[in-house]
């Protein structure tokens, strides 16, 4: 069985200082992701201008300016989950998001 390699990009603004959260959300989701990742990894990109972006298998899945400033870390698990294991139950995850949509 051949398994597809999957890959994160975080852009991120260096004028903003930004790189530590960045390196931050890649470590969550490399832990949460291990197996998925484990042949793409997650690359930090820098950028300018008040970027901050997520984008798993080449898809933009948080801009800060689209959806609204910094991604909840589970919240974001559950994107790159849809994306590159659209079968993988993530536990607390999935049950905090049927907390939510039962409130």
């Amino acid at each position: 069985m051949t398994v597809m390699a999957h890959s994160i990009r975080i852009v991120y603004c260096t004028q903003c200082s930004w790189m530590l959260r960045a390196a931050w959300v890649a470590q969550e989701l490399l832990s949460t992701f291990q197996e998925e990742l484990r042949d793409g990894g997650a690359t930090l990109v820098p950028g300018t201008g008040g970027i901050f972006e997520v984008h798993a298998d080449g898809e933009r899945i948080w801009s800060r300016a689209e959806d609204g400033g910094f991604p909840d870390i589970v919240e974001l698990k559950r994107r790159v989950r849809d994306v590159i294991a659209p079968d993988r139950a993530l536990g607390h995850a999935d049950r905090a998001a049927a907390r939510a949509a039962d409130a």
